[in-house]
């Protein structure tokens, strides 16, 4: 942007580029990095371990868990209520599962509070992104970013600068440096006139003229915007006025705002300068609302925060602008905020210097700004970049857009242009999404067809339901910028759920969803401390009693063997070898009687139980120490050898030796 920014320093250091982050996002996708008990695994078990007044986080997720995934919001629902009353850090994901098993017994009012605590911990609004951005910004821009877009390069664009567009009629207005005349000693070009040219109904554009009245002069024009009763046009003019041409105490020429009315030849004339106007800061780059209301513009006047700000100010019905106001530190910086542009939507994008961006200036957008400064807000006004391919490593700046025609012009001096700026152009591609995919069983792979796969908004509220045929294949179709969870679920199966956001581009997200059965028939020979995923059955040293956190997983022993009552099972102690043989093999001898013990006095017949401790006879690795009594393995490699088997030495009539 060689001329424009010359030209911008000398006449405001002002003009153009933005930036906007954010933000973001935005929008993630559900975490599955819990373990469901199958069969054995069920609620059924858990629910006997909870009943005996055993209190643990990983008990409760884990029985919420299955109720969760077996779809029974009501004990769920219940057991999550168990969970947050522990008051321990987890993962905000239970937040939202509570909040969603809550909506499933509609108790909405509950519901809705505890998404309130999911949002606080997992922010997923423009400030979120934003502080996301701050930490890794060009991974949140280019979330941000679309690759359907076509960038057009406009035809009538020459080797001069060429830039600041605005739709009207039928046709667009911009600056540009072709009108010859003589040239700005900043970078001898011909100063910038304001050039219209029509568009055709092939999409082509016609002849480029200069537009009538008495607009133009011997100095520069550009960024103009008009009314939306096409009776006026504000444009930014260097102080050149009725022939007099104005610096300020350093030698500078600044830029002023001004005002023009279309004749009833058409022509632009009785043109009228801004009352703020001074010699001594510049005003330039005029935006207006939809309603004409509102006039947004730049400015370094005094109370800016950086080198150029975003102001407001009311627009009277004669045209007459009231007194501006600063917009506030929620847009502007230290650095240079310009070149503002209202859509329809109220949202404004502005460029700017002042954000981390892709380069230069980046073109950044604040959603309905123009609602919050008319509702007198506290100046919280969300920013996100725009991306790619808007924003490059180049200035970016004057982006306009026509939500009606989804027609979109910004100028820019990246490389590949014809000239030092260009006005680039793109029709915006229908956001498009799609999410597809098939409902698998986990351990086989095969399809399970019959299930249903149920569609849900961010808050967790049901939007659609689908049974998948024998191809067990699913479709939805969803909007952009929106989060969705989908999950899967049939009878007999564990359910499995996928929480993502949808971006702001066409795509096809493809999804499969795993469900486990939950029936896993138990075998002879079996080691239930695997089935029931038991880490080390933990003994304070040298000791052998039953520690509360070890009879936490007894009780889940326990509970198989009160639901299985044909089941008799081996218990197995080892240890490491980093003591004398003999002492080991002890050691382990009464911790594994230690707990046979314990499962006998809570209820189980003593003839179904057996024990044996095997200290460091059967170690899993090559971790020997005999006969230093050292190894050169590490502490995990040692742990390895420290376990505890509860062997299924029969079961239903069946025993080990029948399975062998």
């Amino acid at each position: 942007m060689k001329t424009l920014s010359k030209y911008i320093v000398l006449a405001f250091v002002i003009v153009c580029s933005s930036t906007a982050f954010a933000q973001t996002g935005k929008i993630q996708s559900v975490k599955d990095d819990y373990k469901d008990f199958a069969y054995v695994k069920t609620s059924e078990v858990l629910l006997e371990v909870a009943n005996k007044g055993y209190k643990s986080a990983d008990l409760f997720q884990k029985l919420a868990n299955s109720y969760y995934f077996n779809n029974d919001m009501e004990n769920a629902s219940k057991w999550y209520g168990e969970l947050m009353v522990l008051n321990e850090v987890i993962d905000p994901e239970y937040y939202f599962r509570y909040a969603l098993a809550l909506k499933g017994i509609k108790d909405y009012e509950s519901s809705d509070e505890w998404m309130k605590k999911f949002n606080q911990l997992k922010p997923d609004d423009l400030r979120g992104k934003a502080f996301l951005s701050k930490v890794d910004y060009k991974s949140a821009i280019e979330e941000l970013s679309r690759d359907d877009i076509e960038l057009i390069n406009l035809e009538f664009n020459t080797e001069l600068s060429d830039f600041g567009t605005t739709e009207y009629e039928n046709g667009i207005v911009f600056a540009s440096a072709r009108g010859g005349g003589r040239k700005y000693r900043w970078n001898e070009e011909p100063y910038l006139d304001l050039f219209s040219v029509e568009k055709t109904d092939d999409g082509t554009y016609g002849e480029v003229k200069e537009i009538k009245g008495k607009v133009n002069t011997k100095f520069h024009e550009s960024s103009a915007v008009f009314s939306p009763n096409g009776k006026y046009m504000f444009f930014t003019r260097n102080n050149y006025f009725k022939l007099k041409y104005k610096e300020d105490g350093t030698g500078i020429n600044r830029l002023q705002l001004y005002r023009a009315t279309l004749s009833e030849d058409g022509t632009w004339d009785e043109i009228h300068k801004i009352h703020f106007n001074s010699e001594d800061y510049s005003v330039a780059h005029p935006a207006l609302n939809l309603a004409g209301s509102k006039l947004y513009f730049a400015s370094d006047m005094p109370g800016t925060y950086g080198q150029s700000d975003i102001f407001v100010v009311d627009v009277n019905e004669d045209g007459t602008l009231g007194e501006p106001e600063n917009l506030g530190s929620a847009i502007n910086t230290e650095g240079q905020e310009s070149f503002p542009f209202m859509n329809t939507n109220g949202d404004l994008y502005f460029s700017s210097k002042g954000y981390p961006g892709l380069g230069g200036s980046d073109v950044f957008k604040s959603e309905e700004l123009d609602q919050k400064v008319q509702a007198g807000s506290n100046r919280n006004f969300p920013i996100e970049n725009v991306g790619k391919p808007v924003n490059s490593a180049y200035d970016d700046f004057g982006y306009f857009e026509n939500l009606v025609t989804k027609r979109v012009y910004f100028s820019s001096n990246r490389v590949g242009g014809r000239g030092s700026d260009d006005i680039y152009t793109f029709e915006v591609p229908e956001c498009e999404q799609l999410v597809a995919g098939t409902v698998q069983d986990k351990n086989t792979n095969e399809l399970i067809p019959n299930a249903t796969v149920i569609l849900f908004d961010g808050e967790g509220n049901e939007i659609e339901r689908k049974t998948v045929g024998a191809d067990a294949a699913f479709e939805f179709n969803l909007e952009c910028e929106k989060e969705y969870l989908v999950r899967g679920e049939r009878e007999t199966f564990s359910s499995d759920e996928k929480r993502f956001t949808t971006p702001n581009k066409k795509q096809e997200l493809k999804l499969q969803l795993i469900l486990e059965k939950d029936e896993i028939e138990i075998e002879p020979c079996d080691d239930l401390a695997k089935i029931l995923d038991i880490p080390i059955i933990y003994f304070d040293f040298d000791k052998f009693n039953i520690r509360y956190d070890a009879e936490v997983e007894l009780q889940k022993v326990l509970a198989v063997l009160n639901k299985y009552s044909t089941m008799k099972i081996d218990i197995r102690s080892h240890t490491d070898c980093r003591a004398t043989y003999a002492y080991n093999l002890r050691l382990s001898e009464n911790r594994a009687q230690s707990t046979r013990q314990y499962l006998i006095d809570n209820g189980i017949a003593a003839d179904r139980l057996t024990a044996k401790g095997y200290g460091e006879s059967q170690l899993v690795n090559d971790c020997g120490c005999e006969p230093t009594n050292e190894s050169s393995c590490s502490e995990t490699e040692h742990q390895l050898n420290r376990r505890s088997e509860f062997i299924i030495t029969s079961i239903n009539g069946k025993t080990c030796d029948d399975k062998e």
